[in-house]
């Protein structure tokens, strides 16, 4: 007994199967109780004047509602000189309180037009169209078939019945397109219910087939119900900013001229790696190359917004491009081709174009990563003239700057924060000049709570080169002198990283939750997340299984020699999808410093996971170079506490990755832990409080060592 007490005494002082040393041994009812009081239905209400959304009555007037001392009060606000109004009620305070509404007499899965008169809408993989004052129906095409319809968006993880069309400024044509999925990859899913399972199946391609969806370009005219073929051989079904052709529920990469007489559009390769701008001739179908450009690794058109711009008035189109290094606007001549000028320059990345001021020849944009120390993530507002010259930064705050601008482009609503201090909203002229101080968030109520903000932390890439950016979160109760197990949260993109949105938020998914119970929890945008240098961003091209895991883990060093009540020897990881995907290479890549994993519905093998995202960022398949990123082929390697779980009928990442993964482990013969949602989709809808439970019991039985309460039940209607 002596000898094992000394085995177990030498173990423990090495971390060889020890447990963090927090000083606890059980994780109480009430801790999990006071876990959940910091879950966003609870800090999202604590929160007054979270933000300002503005309803514009004119362009010199707009209202809003606002949270007053003890109740609910709308404000008017006179644009011009910024005087405010408020009053109890709309009613009260508007002289037309409905001014901003109108009445909808379509659905969801009609589209209207710019007149109001006429919505599209698809039948049996035609179009049709129908007159809302009178209610009749018009057939449009008469050639669609199954697979191979009108304005079809329902394949991949994208289903929807609404069709995908631009239509013109006159109400009178419509560009779409005609979408041969007939060659594509079919993929199953069965839903489980009592008797006979309920089969799913439709288009999804994968990178293995040898065909993808193609659309075949089309402008219909309305009114005589005419196709005319845009003559262009059929494109691949990929887009310039997203994995989809529709990133904003319309037909993106595609702009009419004001006289509707002329459609501009960008054709992308199945690579993404070259961008083809075009211009149509509405009536005849002919089309003209107008630009292209190739890159190495792949094409996009900006941050959350597609950024070229057609403006035949002036025969000159706006292009965003990263060729050199960091995402511009450039000047082309429509007629040419040629490059006019350069508009903006600099090392900062422009995300997203806002307004373009033809009159004043003069653009309107935001941006990332300009003004000098500050988090290069926070976007700020800037104009700038076509020519380059008078780059102007037009909010001066240190924050991340969301912007609504007034109809008429003379002002703009600029609501700001940072992670860890809330929004402020304020009316500024299009010029930048201050007019009035809106509203400041009012935390009180969740200070009151004993709510703390995250820690924003800067910590350098694996090699040094770069610094790297994100948030910690502690225990509101923290003692210095403890060690605390460390959860690292992960979703290493490349279209996103695990931060989200720079603004103010009460809550980020459980994140100060799970702290609560006893952690320090770390969140650390990698290299090779989107929103800095072209080189930042590709970084990881090809090898997706690269995760960013060296900076994940790099990072966590770097914090605990600033942080030394890190516990370095009980580090876990948790992600979903990508991160789901990032979580289980930790656990198979790095055993030695994570411990613990929850993978939650990872693309585990991207040959079976939608062709666009793999083929975007990793290139098209060539050999063994999918194969060879795989998790199941390093399943052999597990040494920790791994737990997995997937929604059997999750549509966007099908759940025969994590089977891959699960069949490995049991050929490994390893031991892990399986959860399943019968009914659930990639974000287990209402099963996700159970997957929150549960994710917290694993790391507090198993990262802490800690025992939890049974069964407990995170219930928000409680």
């Amino acid at each position: 007994m002596k000898r094992s007490l000394l085995i177990s005494t030498i173990c423990l002082s090495l971390g060889f199967g020890s447990f963090a040393q927090t000083g606890k041994d059980s994780v109480t009812l009430k801790d999990y109780q006071r876990a959940t009081e910091l879950l966003s239905y609870n800090t999202y209400p604590k929160v007054k004047n979270a933000r300002v959304s503005a309803r514009w009555i004119d362009e010199d007037s707009f209202w809003y509602q606002a949270d007053g001392e003890n109740s609910e009060e709308y404000v008017l606000v006179n644009a011009k000189n910024g005087k405010k109004q408020t009053a109890s009620s709309k009613e009260a305070l508007l002289k037309n309180p409905d001014n901003n509404t109108q009445e909808r007499n379509y659905n969801r899965t009609e589209v209207v037009s710019p007149n109001g008169k006429k919505v599209v809408f698809i039948k049996d993989w035609n179009l049709y169209v129908r007159d809302l004052e009178t209610g009749e129906e018009k057939q449009l095409t008469e050639d669609g078939e199954k697979n191979f319809g009108y304005a079809t968006d329902n394949a991949g993880w994208r289903k929807s019945d609404r069709p995908i069309v631009l239509w013109s400024p006159d109400s009178e044509k419509i560009a779409t397109f005609k979408q041969d999925q007939r060659h594509v990859s079919d993929m199953y899913l069965v839903d489980t219910k009592v008797g006979e399972p309920e089969l799913q199946e439709w288009k999804y391609p994968l990178p293995t087939d040898e065909e993808i969806i193609k659309i075949h370009r089309v402008i219909i005219d309305v009114e005589n119900a005419e196709v005319i073929n845009l003559k262009v051989p059929a494109d691949p079904r990929r887009g310039t900013l997203c994995d989809d052709i529709s990133c904003s529920g319309g037909f993106d990469d595609n702009e009419w001229s004001e006289d509707s007489e002329q459609l501009a559009f960008v054709s992308s390769t199945r690579d993404h790696k070259t961008a083809k701008l075009r211009i149509a001739d509405a009536e005849t179908g002919e089309v003209r190359d107008v630009l292209e450009e190739t890159v190495s690794t792949q094409y996009e058109s900006g941050q959350g917004s597609i950024n070229w711009r057609f403006l035949p008035d002036s025969d000159e189109i706006i292009w965003y491009s990263e060729k050199d290094n960091w995402g511009h606007l450039y000047l082309y001549d429509s007629e040419t081709g040629k490059l006019k000028n350069q508009i903006t320059k600099g090392d900062f990345v422009v995300t997203a174009l806002l307004k373009v001021d033809e009159k004043s020849r003069k653009l309107y944009f935001l941006a990332n990563g300009r003004e000098d120390g500050r988090d290069p993530y926070f976007n700020h507002f800037y104009s700038v003239k076509f020519n380059g010259s008078g780059l102007k930064l037009l909010t001066p705050e240190d924050g991340n700057h969301t912007i609504s601008i007034s109809p008429e482009g003379e002002y703009f609503i600029d609501n700001f924060s940072q992670p860890n201090v809330p929004n402020q909203a304020v009316l500024r002229s299009m010029k930048g000049k201050l007019i009035s101080k809106l509203e400041k968030a009012d935390v009180t109520g969740l200070e009151e709570a004993g709510w703390k903000a995250p820690t924003p932390i800067t910590v350098k890439s694996r090699d040094g080169k770069w610094d790297l950016y994100g948030l910690m979160f502690t225990p509101t109760n923290l003692d210095k002198n403890k060690k605390y197990p460390v959860v690292n949260y992960i979703y290493p993109g490349p279209q996103g990283g695990g931060v989200g949105s720079r603004s103010f938020r009460p809550s980020r998914s459980d994140h100060q939750a799970l702290a609560e119970l006893g952690f320090v929890v770390v969140i650390i945008d990698g290299t090779c997340n989107p929103g800095r240098s072209k080189d930042f961003h590709d970084a990881c091209y090809g090898n997706m299984a690269d995760n960013t895991l060296e900076d994940q883990i790099s990072g966590i060093r770097q914090l605990a020699e600033k942080y030394p009540y890190m516990d370095l020897d009980h580090v876990g990881i948790w992600g979903h999808s990508g991160g789901g995907f990032a979580t289980a290479a930790a656990m198979f890549r790095y055993p030695e410093f994570y411990k613990v994993g929850i993978s939650e519905s990872g693309n585990h093998d991207n040959r079976n996971y939608e062709d666009d995202w793999g083929e975007r960022y990793i290139g098209l398949l060539d050999g063994d170079n999918y194969e060879k990123q795989a998790n199941q082929n390093f399943a052999e390697n597990l040494q920790g506490k791994l737990l997995l779980a997937h929604g059997a009928v999750d549509d966007n990442v099908p759940p025969y990755n994590t089977y891959l993964v699960v069949d490995a482990l049991i050929k490994a013969n390893k031991d892990f832990d399986l959860i399943i949602f019968p009914h659930a989709r990639h974000g287990y809808g209402q099963d996700s409080y159970y997957m929150m439970r549960r994710r917290w019991d694993y790391f507090v039985e198993n990262l802490m060592g800690a025992k939890h309460p049974k069964n407990f039940e995170i219930n928000p209607k409680k």
